[in-house]
């Protein structure tokens, strides 16, 4: 039973007038609380195994390109389930259809390959956490060995997290020796060079954030990746050598790095400046470094004209970049041919009579939108995305009206959510404006999706039950109205 400390709701434990606890009571209701969470926890693994139960039957015969599926989405020994069927619980649990997926998964396996384990886990002997990355890492693994990395992990349930996991990559291995052979040749072969993509808070966090930097990962062989240190190596020696004595105390050894790393990445340009270098003599005026390449790239900057203007201080955010002080940007474009594009008044609409969304009416979607607009979406970005009519678009010679295609009829939808809302009876969307659309799911969940993110509705229904408006948890979302 939940510890109430100070007054209860009907939903759960409310802490409230912390402030007047002692220690001991801060103890007590600390132990309680960490119990209810982990109990509530494995309340939603119970609900998500329910869901995948209720989704277990096939979809039948007759089925389209792209309509619901049974897949595997569990381990060796799992029942199939409903490809479609986890957007709506997505939905209800407020995130993205991916992490809602991976959450099936893990308990799938939990419940049908690592019985031990999960009966740890309803005995709050082990972190849910825990619990999942073990089933995680032991997916690949075939239902006759499994069994071994359930008993060791069962074992060890009151250790210590790290070392909970410690014994579970052990078992994993020793499950299947051949199996980790292949995954150590398979991961030596995938050698190349990433830039990392930026995610949101890497601005400010103080862990793993990269305000000012983008990290690229060199996966070579050995033998390459020694060759490219010391070459990088010896460039950065080359630089350090032609600069003025100020400049030599004031740059770091990685500043050196960075810039020897910036000159290879021009072969024409690094080849001439280490020929003249080494053919200069010694009294001869230092090489002057080349200037960087200015590379063409289409960079979308969103910047508040108090900002531009210097009326106050504030941040531009970059497409694909995320935010960034205004003299950060500045840096950037100096790297970049630049060519200017008319301004774009996102409070105006084109439409046009065709099927096909013209590339001026996604372009301006998808500048209004920054992404997916299917409730709690996680996509950020353009790339890959499906336009779809909210409203179903009804060809000129069965009787559509002309200019049924435009801003005002436009969703950015990922191919999985444009499945979704396809091929799943039940689905409603209004587009109710620029850049805001009302959703209904089969299980009448209600969702309205701005640029603001999405927020819960109470959908209120009229006498045919169809949708007259929508009741909100709070202060009522801003859209623009329909032109």
């Amino acid at each position: 039973m939940p510890v109430c400390v100070g007054g209860c709701c009907e939903h759960g434990c409310v802490i409230s007038d912390v402030v007047d606890l002692d220690a001991t009571a801060v103890l007590a209701a600390t132990e309680g609380l960490t119990r209810e969470l982990r109990e509530r926890e494995v309340d939603l693994l119970r609900l998500v195994l329910q869901w995948a139960d209720l989704h277990g039957d096939d979809p039948g015969e007759g089925r389209v390109l792209g309509s619901d599926q049974l897949v595997d989405f569990g381990g060796e020994g799992t029942p199939p389930v409903r490809e479609l069927c986890w957007a709506e619980l997505a939905i209800a649990r407020e995130c993205g259809v991916i992490s809602i997926k991976h959450l099936a998964a893990d308990a799938l396996d939990l419940r049908h390959r690592l019985p031990l384990v999960w009966q740890a886990v309803q005995d709050l002997r082990l972190p849910v956490w825990v619990a999942r990355k073990v089933a995680a890492m032991s997916r690949p693994l075939g239902k006759d060995v499994v069994g071994l990395v359930d008993v060791a992990v069962a074992a060890a349930a009151d250790q210590a997290p790290g070392r909970v996991l410690s014994i579970a990559e052990a078992r994993v291995i020793e499950a299947d020796l051949e199996a980790h052979r292949a995954r150590v040749a398979a991961d030596a072969a995938k050698v190349g060079v990433r830039v990392s993509h930026a995610r949101p808070g890497n601005a400010v966090d103080s862990l793993d954030g990269e305000p000012a930097t983008r990290r690229v990962t060199l996966k070579l062989p050995t033998g390459a990746a020694l060759g490219f240190g010391a070459t990088v190596d010896e460039v950065a020696s080359e630089i350090f050598d032609q600069l003025p004595e100020a400049e030599r105390e004031r740059l770091t050894r990685g500043e050196l790095e960075v810039m020897a790393v910036e000159l290879l990445s021009n072969p024409h340009a690094a080849a001439a400046f280490l020929d003249t270098a080494r053919n200069s003599g010694a009294e001869q005026t230092p090489v002057a470094l080349p200037k960087p390449r200015k590379l063409p790239a289409t960079v979308y900057a969103h910047i508040s004209d108090l900002v531009l203007d210097g009326v106050a201080d504030g941040v531009a955010r970059v497409e694909g970049i995320g935010p960034m002080l205004l003299e950060q940007l500045t840096e950037l474009l100096q790297h970049r041919e630049i060519t200017l594009q008319p301004v774009i008044d996102l409070n105006q609409s084109h439409a046009v009579n065709g099927y096909e969304h013209p590339a001026l009416v996604k372009h301006r979607t998808l500048l209004r939108m920054l992404g997916d607009a299917f409730p709690h979406s996680a996509n950020i970005g353009y790339r890959r995305l499906d336009h779809d009519h909210p409203t179903p678009y009804v060809p000129p010679d069965r009787g559509g009206p002309p200019g049924q295609t435009g801003d005002h009829a436009d969703a950015p939808l990922t191919r999985t959510h444009h499945r979704v809302k396809t091929h799943i009876p039940g689905y409603q969307v209004c587009q109710l404006g620029l850049g805001a659309y009302r959703w209904t799911t089969p299980h009448g969940l209600g969702r309205v999706v701005t640029p603001s993110g999405t927020r819960r509705v109470r959908l209120i229904r009229g006498p045919d039950d169809h949708i007259i408006g929508e009741i909100y948890p709070g202060p009522r979302i801003e859209y623009h109205p329909r032109n």
